[in-house]
């Protein structure tokens, strides 16, 4: 490796060699916040050298770009890492977390995501995906004081262990296949007269496997509620976002070099995202607890970035991309709440502990029903925004069907969101009051939730640049 591929992967650098010196300095130095503060400012400092750092190359050892569109996805990722380890301050104190360990994993965790976003080969890929996923089987399982906690991680474990294997084996026969593990000639190498090779097809099928499991799509999402509800809230929101949103921006450009062979594909992506968006939307309507009903609503949404990744072209890839961050920072939002009601009795989740409490701390429940609606697509909120971009793509491709599912789905989900709102603010029963929050839970609130709404109020900035980056085929 040269010292200009050194220099392209500097953002990563900082995040992992940053996390390897926390984990050994820590066994010595046995503290909390320090730690923590310290991967925050490591964080932040990895996305403004991913944005002022300009690469000499254009790809590092034939695995990882470092296009516009890597970078922004790295600045992306750090960020979130950051605002996740900004949340966890007072939690890890809570709940005596080990603070070296748990901040050397989760910053593990941004390397992770921001090079499977950047990844231009298979290898790339698996390597990338791999790096965050066993942090992700650790971190669930982190509040080793509660049983939940470690049943959660169990199942990640075990069913991540198999997917895993599908990747591999679907890898392997791509490659058998194609004869390449880069992008673009492996893509291209599985052409036969126009059509896929079988064995690429058998490789595809695999691949599916694995990716339907990492992001939840259904009938492979039968992890996600116990999951969401067992690990530590500030895990959880990194869980659905970074780790689901790293997996679908390594997509964009794998679809993009798949080309026109997508077409043999669209009947099984069009049966999982029909699946995902009526099963999850009708699994979230009778949860009375605020993360399992999370849990089956990110289902749904998986469901929605699917079909705009099935839309293709420009319009397809900006939607999936734009949406991808109204909904991190919407879902970031909720779970920032819950970990600031939290206590070392643990969280509170079922509705019933809800029951008023809008009156007793209305400003986390007002952001946390803007979260909420975004989710849902009420404008003028980010997330309406995301879903019409996301259903005109699929419109523009001719997927009407899958666009009237889409819809509906939508409207459905409307009332699985007002629900816990209106327990918040429309109930009688006055409320027991929760812990207040702390500044830097406030300060990661406030961003959330003026971002949410600046989205939605103004989103045109944010698609231009989204369109100034998109991948070339």
């Amino acid at each position: 490796m040269t010292l200009s591929d050194l220099h392209a992967l500097l953002p990563q650098l900082i995040l992992a060699l940053g996390a390897t010196g926390i984990l050994m300095v820590g066994a010595w130095w046995p503290s909390r916040a320090p730690w923590v503060l310290t991967g925050v400012a490591l964080s932040f400092c990895a996305a403004i050298s991913a944005g002022i750092v300009l690469p000499t190359v254009t790809e590092v050892g034939g695995m990882f770009g470092v296009t516009p569109y890597a970078r922004f996805f790295t600045i992306l990722w750090s960020i979130l890492t950051g605002l996740t380890l900004l949340l966890s301050l007072r939690y890890a104190k809570v709940h005596r977390f080990a603070g070296a360990e748990y901040t050397a994993l989760v910053l593990f965790a941004g390397a992770g995501m921001s090079l499977l976003s950047a990844a231009s080969s298979l290898v790339g890929l698996f390597l990338g995906l791999e790096t965050f996923t066993l942090v992700l089987y650790i971190l669930i399982a982190f509040n080793r004081g509660e049983a939940i906690g470690a049943e959660a991680g169990l199942k990640y474990l075990v069913m991540g262990a198999v997917a895993t294997g599908f990747l591999a084996f679907g890898i392997a026969l791509i490659y058998a296949s194609s004869g390449s593990f880069h992008l673009p000639e492996a893509m291209h190498g599985l052409q036969i007269d126009g059509q896929m090779r079988p064995l690429g097809l058998l490789g595809w099928a695999m691949l599916l496997v694995a990716i339907g499991f990492k992001v939840s799509l259904v009938p492979f999402h039968l992890w996600t509620p116990d999951v969401y509800q067992g690990a530590p809230a500030p895990v959880t929101g990194l869980l659905a976002t970074g780790a689901k949103g790293a997996m679908f921006a390594a997509l964009i450009p794998l679809f993009a070099a798949l080309g026109t062979l997508t077409l043999e594909l669209n009947a099984v992506l069009a049966a999982l995202a029909m699946l995902s968006m009526v099963g999850g939307t009708l699994a979230a309507l009778p949860q009375r607890n605020l993360k399992r009903m999370l849990a089956y609503s990110s289902v749904v949404h998986m469901g929605y970035l699917l079909l705009g990744l099935m839309s293709g072209g420009p319009d397809g890839q900006r939607a999936v991309i734009f949406y991808l961050i109204v909904y991190g920072i919407a879902t970031l939002g909720a779970f920032g709440v819950i970990t600031s009601f939290a206590q070392a009795d643990g969280e509170p989740q079922d509705y019933e502990t809800f029951r008023g409490l809008g009156y007793r701390h209305p400003r986390r429940c007002s952001a946390l029903s803007a979260f909420l609606l975004s989710l849902a697509g009420i404008p003028p909120l980010a997330g309406f925004f995301g879903k019409f971009g996301i259903f005109h793509a699929a419109l523009k491709s001719n997927h009407h069907l899958l666009a009237l599912v889409g819809i509906l789905a939508a409207l459905v989900s409307v009332s699985y969101y007002l629900r816990p709102i209106i327990v918040l603010f429309m109930q009688e029963r006055p409320a027991q009051r929760l812990r207040p929050g702390c500044t830097h839970e406030f300060a990661v609130l406030t961003v959330c939730f003026s971002l949410v709404l600046y989205l939605g109020l103004y989103p045109g900035p944010l698609l231009e640049l989204i369109s100034q980056i998109l991948p070339s085929p």
